[in-house]
C-alpha cells in the first residue's frame, strides 16, 4: 500500500510510522555519540548502560525486579522476536498465535519450526475468549506469541483476558513471548500491565521492547529482550548469529532517554492521543464509523457499520489508486478465516496530513454510495 501511494501521490495512512513525536534532546546525544562516541562493534549483547538503563525503567515505571543480566539488545523487536523463537522452540512444538496478528509473526514460527495454533480475535471488541484459549492450547504447546497492546486491533486487555492467558500458559507449563512495543502507547488513562507481573508469570516470560516505539523513532532499530537470566542466555546465543549487534551510538542516546522521567514519555503519548481524536472526528463527519483505539498508533473503521458493502481489500485499492489515500485491509493480518470488512488507519501523524486523509476519505466513500 505504501508503495501504491507513492506512485498515486497519495496520503499515506497506512504503514505505522510517525510524522512527529521525537524528542530532540535524544537526537542531539545520538548525534553527539556519532561524532565523539564509539563507533566500532559493541558487546554482543548490547552496551551495558543500556542494559542497565532499560532495567531500571522497568524498575521505575512499572515496579519490576529487573536486572541488567536479564536484559539482552536487539536490532529492533522484530530481531528480537526471530532471536527469541529460534532460541525457545525446537521443530514440531506448537506456537499459539493471535490473528489478527503482525506480518513477522507467522513466517518466523514457521522458519523456527514451530506449529502455529490460531486464537481468532473478532471485531468490534476483539476479545480473548476462554474457550478459544482451551482450543488452542495442547499438551504440545511450548510457546505463546502474545501481543498487548495489540496492533492492528489497538485493544488493551483487560484483566480478565489477562489472567485467563496466565492461566492457560501456567497450566500447560507454556513460555510466553510477550510483544509489549507499544507499552507507552495507551490512551484514556490506561496502564500497562506486563503479563510477566501475574502470579507464576515472570519465570516463563521473555518479554520485547522497542526504543523506536518509546521514541517515535522507528528506523532506530533498537530493541531489546527482558527475561530470566537462563532464557536470556539462550537468547543471546541465537542473537549473537543474527545481527550480533546493534549501532552503538543509538544505543547510547536510547540508554539517555529511558534515564528520562517517564512522564516525559507520557506527554508524547498524549500528543498522539489528540491525534486520534482528531482522526476519530473527521471519519465520523464524513459517515464512518471508527472502532476504539485504545493504544498504539492505529485506528480502524468497520466499513459494514458504515454502510460500505466492499471487502476491505476493494475498499483499500479503489482508495488509494482513486480517492488518493492508502489504508491498510486488516484481512491482510489474517492467516485463515480473515474479517473482510475492517480497514486499518494509522493515526500518528501531523493535523494536515489527517485532514488531507479524511477529505480523501471522503472521496473514497462517495465511490461505494
Amino acid at each position: 500500500m505504501s508503495a501504491l501511494a507513492r506512485a498515486h501521490g497519495a496520503v499515506n495512512l497506512g504503514q505505522g510510522f510517525p510524522d512527529f513525536g521525537w524528542p530532540a534532546d535524544v537526537l542531539d546525544h545520538a548525534a553527539e555519540a556519532v561524532r565523539n562516541g564509539w563507533n566500532q562493534y559493541p558487546p554482543m549483547r548490547g552496551l551495558p548502560e543500556l542494559r542497565e538503563a532499560v532495567a531500571a525503567h522497568y524498575r521505575r515505571g512499572q515496579g519490576r525486579d529487573v536486572a541488567a543480566d536479564q536484559v539482552v539488545v536487539t536490532s529492533g523487536a522484530t530481531e528480537a522476536l526471530a532471536a527469541s523463537l529460534i532460541a525457545l522452540i525446537e521443530p514440531g512444538d506448537e506456537v499459539v498465535l493471535f490473528q489478527p496478528l503482525y506480518d513477522a509473526y507467522l513466517p518466523l514460527v514457521l522458519r523456527a519450526g514451530g506449529v502455529p495454533r490460531f486464537v481468532r480475535l473478532a471485531p468490534p471488541d476483539w476479545r480473548i475468549g476462554r474457550e478459544a484459549l482451551a482450543q488452542a492450547f495442547t499438551e504440545r504447546t511450548r510457546l505463546v506469541l502474545f501481543n498487548n497492546p495489540h496492533n492492528p486491533s489497538s485493544r488493551v486487555f483487560d484483566a480478565g483476558e489477562l489472567d485467563a492467558l496466565a492461566e492457560a500458559c501456567r497450566a500447560h507449563d507454556s513460555l510466553i513471548l510477550s510483544d509489549e512495543v507499544w507499552e507507552h502507547v495507551l490512551f484514556d488513562g490506561r496502564r500497562h500491565v506486563p503479563i510477566a507481573a501475574l502470579p507464576g508469570m515472570a519465570e516463563r516470560t521473555v518479554k520485547v521492547g522497542s526504543a523506536g516505539k518509546i521514541f517515535s523513532l522507528t528506523g532506530w532499530k533498537v530493541g531489546w529482550v527482558v527475561a530470566p537470566p537462563p532464557l536470556a542466555e539462550a537468547v543471546a546465543k541465537a542473537h549473537q548469529f543474527v545481527t550480533f549487534s546493534t549501532p552503538p551510538n543509538l544505543q547510547s542516546a536510547v540508554a539517555y532517554g529511558l534515564g528520562k522521567p517517564v512522564a516525559e514519555v507520557e506527554r508524547t503519548c498524549a500528543a498522539f492521543a489528540a491525534a486520534r481524536d482528531r482522526l476519530s472526528a473527521g471519519l465520523e463527519a464524513q459517515g464512518y464509523a471508527a472502532l476504539p483505539a485504545e493504544g498504539t498508533y492505529f485506528l480502524s473503521i468497520d466499513l459494514a457499520a458504515s454502510g460500505i458493502a466492499a471487502p476491505d481489500t476493494v475498499f483499500c485499492e479503489r482508495a488509494v489508486t482513486e480517492a488518493g489515500v492508502a489504508a491498510i485491509p486488516l484481512s491482510a493480518f489474517y492467516a485463515e478465516d480473515p474479517a473482510t470488512h475492517v480497514v486499518r488507519l494509522c493515526f500518528a501523524k501531523q493535523a494536515e496530513t489527517l485532514d488531507a486523509g479524511v477529505d480523501r476519505l471522503g472521496k473514497a466513500r462517495a465511490l461505494f454510495a
